[in-house]
């Protein structure tokens, strides 16, 4: 390590309480008045290489928020068209169509995850389904201190294998911290063995606390399953789900679900048999939900997403601009 690096490691640890205020000074010389980084190193003391940092820190404090407006006519048009046919406003995110579903899932969570703060203010109620998609937004969260927010979890995560406590309140947990909101668990199974067991524990107090705050949520944000996935939805892969539960899904004709709650390609679900042992929201109290945040990637969600779709479920959709064709086109 050379002196200059070691110069630069120590100055840049040394300053770390006054870090905030030199990235905000530093973004402001670059993104307003058009400073080079060089220029910047120059005017602040300090090295190129910390003048990097701190536009990162910057960034990925929320310090700085970047926002892409496309001049490519496909894609406000294909926006256009989704939100004409379908209703709902969508957030294109640009992507080869070879990318493999992995990568676009990955993508379009960090987009969704930059996007989020928009949506949340103080005093908000946040419910989160948990799943693959979820976990990857909560990865990429931008930070914003929010007073009074809370974060619900909306559907039950435990199975004959595991609790799933752990699974579900990490990506609680990562909402919960990003915003500085209260985290309210759901301590319940993914699926009752019975539905009148579901149907007494729903008359308990301390669960009708937790489905109180659920029905009082503003936003709702969640992925979509679905057993056609390249990247495996976790309520498919999880241990969620017995072979006479899969039997049951394909004759109720399921093409996906939401917070464990199944519906078909038409957006129908009431009568679908799972359904009365699930632990996640009654679809109309979803729909009831002020703004209804989807995130989905990959051409193999298309059925799920057109299904979702039907029932009304979505007023945001964040999605990747090969899956929006192919919706546009369907």
């Amino acid at each position: 390590m050379t002196a200059e690096t070691l110069r630069t490691t120590d100055e840049w640890h040394a300053r770390g309480p006054n870090r905030a205020e030199q990235a905000l000074t530093a973004a402001h010389l670059y993104y307003m008045q058009d400073l080079t980084m060089e220029a910047i190193s120059r005017e602040l003391h300090t090295s190129r290489s910390s003048v990097s940092r701190l536009l990162s820190h910057a960034r990925e404090t929320g310090l700085v928020d970047i926002q892409i407006r496309s001049p490519q006519e496909s894609s406000e048009h294909l926006a256009t068209m989704i939100r004409t046919r379908y209703g709902v406003a969508a957030h294109l995110v640009p992507m080869p169509d070879h990318t493999s579903d992995v990568d676009r899932l990955e993508r379009v969570a960090m987009s969704a995850a930059r996007q989020l703060g928009r949506f949340l203010d103080a005093n908000m109620t946040l419910g989160v389904a948990w799943g693959s998609t979820m976990s990857a937004v909560s990865r990429h969260l931008v930070p914003k201190a929010l007073s009074g927010t809370e974060i619900v979890q909306l559907n039950g995560a435990g199975n004959t294998r595991t609790t799933g406590i752990i699974y579900a309140s990490e990506i609680l947990r990562r909402f919960g911290r990003a915003y500085g909101a209260h985290v309210q668990q759901f301590p319940v199974p993914a699926f009752f063995d019975d539905p009148e067991t579901k149907r007494a524990l729903w008359r308990e107090r301390s669960m009708r606390r937790v489905l109180e705050v659920q029905e009082g949520m503003q936003v709702a944000l969640f992925g979509l399953g679905s057993p056609f996935a390249e990247v495996p939805s976790h309520v498919y892969i999880g241990g969620y789900l017995e072979p006479e539960d899969y039997r049951s899904l394909s004759e109720d004709g399921v093409v996906g679900d939401v917070a464990t709650v199944f519906f078909r390609g038409d957006g129908s679900w009431r009568d679908v048999v799972l359904n009365a042992r699930a632990s996640g929201p009654d679809l109309d109290q979803l729909r009831r939900t002020a703004r209804r945040i989807c995130v989905v990637a990959g051409l193999s969600k298309l059925s799920s997403l057109r299904g979702a779709l039907a029932a009304g479920l979505v007023t945001d959709l964040v999605i990747d601009e090969p899956l929006a064709r192919a919706l546009v086109a369907s």
